[in-house]
């Protein structure tokens, strides 16, 4: 497994769309093995709508702040459990409560709700706006029952996981980044409802995505 925050070997012949899709790779890997989530991600991954990685999030200075980052999108079949190839976001001017200090975050967004899914099928959406957002619940098996937001957030700051909420900003899908990684012009809809498109390149997440499930 690679190190968090590495670029896998020969990176420089690697796509940034293939680096990207590594690297949320890894962040999901870390996060769906650590004891403190393990039990959540599980329960999730088979009632979730889709899961959406953003590998690196940069924060400012204060700690308080706006943040933002660049990840990727898969969806759940509902009928077979099967994993979408995936989609590119970047997530811009995001409003988070992390109370580490400056720098970067790991940070996994779990789609619950249908209506917060069809919100990534358009060109971009504002957080908080006619979708719930909350920090996901972690540790001890809490369960998911009462839980009513369309969007739950997981974070990983200086190694430590921690609850968030993110009380503003947008995630606009990345047209150029989706284009590039399957080869002609696509739209998120192509990729996550249609499956019209796919990319070998990405097997190695979605056998990650699916081995959480087991």
């Amino acid at each position: 497994m690679l190190a968090l925050g590495a670029t896998p070997a020969g990176a420089a012949d690697i796509s940034k769309e293939q680096q990207l899709v590594d690297k949320a790779r890894v962040t999901w890997e870390s996060f769906a093995e650590s004891p403190i989530l393990r039990s959540e991600l599980h329960d999730w991954l088979r009632v979730a709508k889709g899961i959406f990685i953003v590998p690196r999030v940069i924060k400012g200075a204060a700690g308080v702040g706006v943040a933002g980052g660049q990840g990727v999108l898969l969806v759940r079949d509902e009928n077979t459990g099967k994993w979408s190839y995936p989609a590119f976001y970047t997530a811009r001017a995001l409003s988070v409560g992390i109370q580490l200090g400056g720098g970067t975050s790991e940070v996994v967004f779990v789609v619950r709700s249908q209506r917060g899914l069809e919100q990534f099928y358009g060109s971009q959406f504002k957080l908080g706006m006619n979708i719930g957002v909350a920090a996901g619940p972690m540790g001890g098996g809490m369960g998911l029952e009462g839980l009513t937001a369309d969007l739950f957030i997981y974070a990983r700051a200086k190694g430590a996981f921690v609850g968030t909420a993110v009380k503003g900003g947008h995630i606009a899908v990345m047209d150029k980044a989706n284009q590039a990684y399957y080869g002609k012009p696509v739209k998120p809809t192509d990729i996550l409802v249609e499956k019209t498109v796919s990319n070998p390149q990405a097997e190695d997440l979605r056998t990650a995505m699916a081995e959480a499930m087991r």
